[in-house]
C-alpha cells in the first residue's frame, strides 16, 4: 500500500537492504516503544539498560562503525533508523545517537587499540553504557571556554570540573570527558565507577522525559596516563564528535515530524466537526498539505547528505544545514499538527504534544539553530562571526 506522506515516491531512492534495515527498526519501535513510550514520558523514567541490549542484539549501537563487533552499516542505513526510533520518541533516539555517534565514536576514532577493544565491543552489545561529557554548566554552545582541568600528576592526569545535560550519565558504565589541558583540549576515557566521579539525574524536565539526563561532578578524579584519547588533540576532536550526532539528528527529526503528521492525518480524516470530516475543510487540506511538503522537503536533504557522507564526505557545514533545517520544520509541522487536534493535541493519549516537547530540546543540543546559521553563514561570507 501507497504510504501518503511519500508524495514524491521517495522510497525508490532507497536500496532493498536500506528498506530492510528500516523495516526492522520499525518494529522493534513498534514492540518495544510505542506501547510504554507515553507512560515513560509521563513518570520521567525509561528502562534504559533494557532498551540498550535490545539495540545491542539488533546492531543498532555505533552501527555506522566497523570492527568490535559493529555493524558497519551505511551512513544512509544508519540517518533510516534514527528516523524510525525518533518517530518512536526523541529521547529513545537520543540513547542510541549518544551511545553510538558520541562515545563509541569518540574511542572509535580517537582512542588506542585497548581502550579500543576493552569498551567498543561490550557497548555494541549495550552491556555497557557510555555517555559524552563536552557541555558545562556555564558553557553549552561555548565549549572552547570550558572549565573543566585536566593536569598532569607524575604519570597520572587529575580531572577537576563538571558537565551538564548529559545523556545516559545517570545510568553509564563509561564516560569520554573532554578537559582543558596546559597542551590544550584533551579527551579522557573515564570509568564511572572511578574515584571523585559523581553523576546525578536531572529532574523536572518538560522535555526529553523519555531519557536519562544527568550531571557530571569530576572531584579530583585520578586516571592512569592510558585513559587520555590519543588521537585527540584540540577542539576539533570533539566537534567532529559533534558533526556524528548532528547527522543523526538530521533524519532523526523527521521521525517525529512524520509520526505527528501521520497521527494527524488519521484523526483529520475520522474526525467529525459541522456534518464533515476535519480533513474535507480548505484550512485543514492546506495545512497538512504545507506539512507534507516540509517533510519530504527535509528527506531529501538527509538522504542527499546521507548519499555524501556514503561518498565523498559529508562536509560539518553541510550538516549544519540539515540540522538548521529539518530541526526547525520538524518542530513547525509538531505545533501545527497540535492546532489540527485541538485539545486532543496536549493529551497524553496523542503523541503530538510529546514529539513537540523533545523537539524543543533538540532544537538545542548539538548546536542550538543560531550556532548552524552562524556556521553556514562562515561557509558563505568567509567571516567568523562567533567571537
Amino acid at each position: 500500500m501507497t504510504d501518503p506522506l511519500d508524495l514524491l515516491a521517495l522510497d525508490s531512492a532507497l536500496d532493498t537492504e536500506e528498506r530492510q534495515i528500516r523495516a526492522v527498526v520499525r518494529r522493534v519501535v513498534d514492540d518495544r516503544v510505542r506501547p510504554y513510550v507515553a507512560d515513560w514520558y509521563e513518570r520521567g523514567e525509561v528502562p534504559v539498560r533494557e532498551l540498550a541490549r535490545e539495540f545491542g542484539r539488533l546492531g543498532l549501537l555505533g552501527m555506522h562503525l566497523t570492527g568490535y563487533g559493529c555493524a558497519g552499516a551505511s551512513a544512509v542505513a544508519y540517518g533510516l533508523a534514527c528516523l524510525e526510533l525518533e518517530a518512536g520518541d526523541s529521547g529513545v533516539r537520543s540513547l542510541v545517537s549518544v551511545q553510538g555517534s558520541l562515545a563509541m565514536y569518540a574511542i572509535w576514532r580517537y582512542g588506542s587499540e585497548e581502550q579500543k577493544q576493552r569498551w567498543l565491543p561490550a557497548m555494541a552489545a549495550g552491556e555497557a553504557i557510555g555517555c559524552f561529557g563536552l557541555t558545562e554548566p556555564d558553557h553549552g554552545s561555548d565549549p572552547a571556554s570550558m572549565a573543566t582541568r585536566a593536569r598532569r600528576d607524575g604519570d597520572d592526569w587529575v580531572l577537576t570540573g563538571g558537565k551538564m545535560w548529559i545523556t545516559n550519565a545517570p545510568v553509564a558504565e563509561v564516560a569520554v570527558v573532554w578537559a582543558r589541558a596546559e597542551e590544550g583540549v584533551r579527551g579522557f576515557v573515564v570509568p564511572m565507577d572511578t574515584p571523585g566521579v559523581t553523576a546525578r539525574e536531572i529532574r523536572r524536565k518538560m522535555s526529553l522525559r523519555a531519557s536519562s539526563t544527568g550531571e557530571i561532578v569530576l572531584d579530583d578524579v585520578r586516571l592512569p596516563a592510558d585513559a587520555r584519547l590519543p588521537g585527540a588533540e584540540g577542539l576539533k576532536a570533539p566537534l567532529s564528535c559533534l558533526t556524528e550526532a548532528r547527522y543523526g539528528i538530521v533524519w532523526g527529526a523527521l521521525g517525529a515530524a512524520r509520526d505527528c503528521l501521520a497521527t494527524t492525518l488519521t484523526y483529520a480524516t475520522t474526525r467529525t466537526q459541522f456534518g464533515r470530516p476535519l480533513a474535507g475543510f480548505q484550512l485543514t487540506q492546506a495545512k497538512l498539505a504545507d506539512m507534507v511538503v516540509e517533510l519530504q522537503k527535509g528527506q531529501l536533504l538527509a538522504l542527499h547528505l546521507g548519499r555524501l557522507a556514503d561518498g565523498a564526505g559529508v562536509r560539518p557545514d553541510q550538516v549544519s544545514v540539515g540540522k538548521l533545517n529539518n530541526v526547525r520544520e520538524a518542530l513547525a509541522i509538531a505545533r501545527q499538527c497540535r492546532t489540527i487536534l485541538g485539545a486532543n493535541g496536549v493529551s497524553g493519549e496523542y503523541p503530538v504534544m510529546r514529539h513537540a516537547n523533545n523537539l524543543e530540546s533538540v532544537l538545542t543540543y548539538e548546536g542550538t539553530s543560531e550556532i548552524h546559521q552562524l556556521v553556514v553563514g562562515q561557509r558563505l561570507t568567509g567571516l567568523s562571526a562567533f567571537a
